[in-house]
């Protein structure tokens, strides 16, 4: 029996990034010898176990092959004779399929992922990369997380994810996974990576439709120098993630506030129907589609209808603030508007030259809320006053303070 740290443990300490969880796999070994040390057995699909001191997760080196459609398509061969490079040919990407022996703490690179680490390329590791479409998904995820590193998408293995999408395949991912994978995205450095590496490869389309119909939209380049919606919504995600990192409610709302744009051209919308009501339709498919978390779902949509009113803020009535602030449930969720003016402001910076502007109408919506929030019906002389004459007093005196505090 040997055992070894295989995975992102081995690939972070060779990039010299903060080390995740460890993953270890053992050649040699079965069910039975496992359990005899004290390990016990917790995988369903295949042979894992958790470590009897320190919890973490051994897996008995092992063999996958295809037998249906879908990511869970698989039969797997843990047998004994199954070798280390075995286990580490069924691996993504050649970074990913590098092991080290817990015992001398050699290196095992049989796929070139030490090369590819140094020459900062994700290339996946055989041909059975095309049987599992969940690493479309991981490529696009692990270019988010490493492009401010120098990685780029080997031309070979880009060719491969468009033949996945080419194929089908990318319509069996369950919504659970991809939302998965995507809030780790709205998590990371550069969520633009995420959205350019899907939408080159023909992906984001059969992924993120709805993210996918905003690149070719124009918009006036009076006010958005980059023109493309789709770079837009990339270089706002990137902001996002700049102004609240690691912030995934954020993110995600960032990720979606400009989706009617990619309905129809704005020049055939009805009059009355600006693209951030009109977005709301996209958004509820998307959240509905990928059973998106509520709170998640909530700041989404108070973004996506309010954020241009929030950047007109100082030419909005006292009334119309308030009113602005009750939409988002700013009262009963005060932590809301914090978010709402950083996506905004995300928004505004999330354009060429536009990187390092100010935003002084975040300031403003936060110190307005601050000064409406601060008003309580508690405080009022409502004496004689009962139901909703009491909601109307309050709403009064929350405009007097919102106009003191302009």
């Amino acid at each position: 029996m040997k055992i070894y740290l295989v995975g992102g443990a081995v690939r972070d300490s060779l990039l010299q990034r903060p080390p995740g969880d460890r993953d270890w796999v053992v050649v040699g070994a079965t069910q039975p010898d496992m359990e005899a040390l004290g390990y016990k057995a917790v995988g369903k699909d295949f042979p894992v176990f958790l470590h009897p001191d320190t919890g973490e997760e051994y897996a008995l080196a092992r063999t996958e092959r295809k037998s249906g459609r879908g990511y869970r398509g698989f039969v797997v061969d843990a047998d004994p004779s199954v070798t280390l490079e075995d286990d580490l040919l069924r691996r993504d990407f050649t970074i990913n399929a590098i092991a080290c022996n817990e015992a001398t703490g050699e290196l095992v690179d049989p796929y070139g992922g030490l090369r590819d680490i140094e020459q900062r390329v994700l290339r996946h590791v055989g041909p059975a990369f095309v049987e599992d479409p969940v690493r479309v998904l991981r490529a696009a995820r692990f270019m988010a997380r490493f492009a401010p590193l120098g990685f780029t998408v080997a031309d070979e293995t880009m060719a491969l994810m468009r033949q996945i999408a080419e194929s089908g395949e990318l319509d069996m991912l369950v919504p659970e996974r991809v939302w998965q994978e995507l809030r780790r995205v709205l998590a990371s450095s550069r969520p633009s990576a995420f959205l350019r590496t899907l939408h080159d490869a023909h992906a984001l389309g059969p992924i993120l439709p709805e993210l996918e119909a905003l690149y070719g939209v124009p918009q006036r380049a009076e006010f958005h120098p980059e023109v493309d919606t789709g770079v837009h919504q990339e270089m706002v995600s990137d902001m996002a993630a700049r102004l609240a990192p690691g912030d995934d409610l954020v993110g995600f709302a960032a990720l979606t506030h400009d989706l009617g744009k990619g309905l129809t051209p704005p020049e055939e919308w009805p009059r009355h129907i600006m693209h951030e009501q009109r977005g709301l339709a996209p958004l509820r498919a998307l959240c509905d589609r990928l059973k998106i978390p509520l709170e998640h779902r909530q700041l989404a949509e108070a973004v996506c209808r309010d954020h241009l009113n929030v950047h007109r803020i100082d030419e909005l009535r006292d009334a119309t603030v308030l009113e602005l602030l009750a939409r988002c449930d700013a009262f009963r969720r005060p932590e809301r508007i914090a978010r709402i003016a950083v996506c905004c402001e995300a928004d505004k910076r999330g354009r060429l030259g536009f990187e390092e502007s100010d935003y002084p109408q975040g300031a403003t919506l936060t110190r307005l809320h601050q000064a409406a929030l601060a008003v309580q019906a508690r405080d009022l002389d409502t004496q004689g006053l009962a139901g909703p004459a009491i909601g109307e007093a309050l709403a009064r005196a929350r405009i007097k303070a919102i106009s003191a505090a302009r």
